[in-house]
């Protein structure tokens, strides 16, 4: 038995909890308790679910998570041998005469002709007066249509007596109505709670702890996502605010211990000390996480 299996069944002992009792309150299989009492982890699901775990153990007997994670000692894999691999060597094939003298054909008869092109087509736009010039080298003068010669006869003489009358002002456009935030529980699985936020682009999230102390773990978008908070301790009055652009997931160790509101409407999290779990999703992204099987 490991010195960190002794340590959480000590204090089980002490409180007179049987692992009965535990697998009740933590919502933790029987035997991931007995394994992690005895340090055999190869049982359970992996080094994330162990973690989770013994916070959670810890947080029922009352004893301080990050301390006692500090004795867990994970089961590490030898890195496998890299084996290099022999470059392969391919022979250089030589084109064949014949290709290679079609080649310089193709290439001095390129050569030759683009400028005789370039002749050709300027000499094309030239007949055809593209340069301001006639066939016979004179400049074209094209009359004025006869809209804009009357236009010119009835002009006044003095621009200073035309009158141009006043723009009439645009109407100012209204301003769209702006959506009130709306959270929605959508469904509850087990000590997992699922929420969607809709009338937002971006979830503010406000913890206030108003009982003595709560341990939690915040992640973006959901539980396999990037950490925020990996091992957080607040205590009685303390207060975080986080913003995401996404969706995210929270698992708290005292659900009663703490106040959540999110973009200013205030979540239920539980009445009870046992542990809870959140995931809230923006309505704009279409889709919802769905739970992993934690053996619960």
């Amino acid at each position: 038995m490991s010195e960190l299996g002794q340590l959480l069944k000590k204090a089980r002992t002490q409180r007179g909890l049987t692992l009965d009792d535990l697998q009740e309150t933590t919502k933790i299989r029987k035997r991931y308790l007995e394994a992690i009492e005895e340090g055999n982890y190869k049982v359970l699901p992996g080094n994330f679910y162990v973690r989770a775990f013994i916070r959670s153990y810890a947080e029922a007997v009352d004893l301080d998570p990050a301390e006692v994670l500090k004795l867990y000692r994970p089961e590490t894999a030898e890195p496998p041998v890299e084996t290099k691999a022999e470059p392969v060597r391919r022979r250089r094939r030589k084109p064949p005469r014949n290709t290679q003298r079609m080649n310089r054909w193709l290439s001095a008869l390129l050569f030759i002709s683009f400028p005789l092109l370039i002749l050709a087509v300027f000499y094309y736009f030239k007949l055809n007066g593209y340069f301001g010039l006639g066939g016979d080298g004179n400049a074209v003068r094209e009359p004025l249509p006869l809209t804009d010669r009357v236009a010119a006869e009835e002009a006044p003489s003095n621009p200073a007596d035309t009158v141009l009358p006043e723009p009439e002002p645009e109407p100012e456009p209204e301003p769209a109505p702006v959506a009130e935030p709306v959270i929605t529980l959508v469904k509850t699985e087990g000590n997992k709670d699922f929420y969607v936020l809709s009338g937002s682009t971006q979830l503010d999230v406000i913890i206030e702890i108003v009982g003595d102390r709560c341990w939690m773990a915040i992640y973006k978008d959901n539980e396999n996502g990037e950490v925020v908070e990996g091992n957080l301790t607040m205590n009685k009055g303390d207060r975080r605010e986080w913003v995401f652009d996404g969706g995210a997931y929270f698992h708290f160790g005292r659900a009663n211990a703490l106040k959540m509101t999110v973009n200013g409407l205030e979540i239920k999290v539980g009445d009870t000390a046992n542990p809870r779990k959140l995931q809230i999703d923006l309505a704009a992204a279409g889709t919802e996480s769905a739970p992993p099987d934690n053996g619960a």
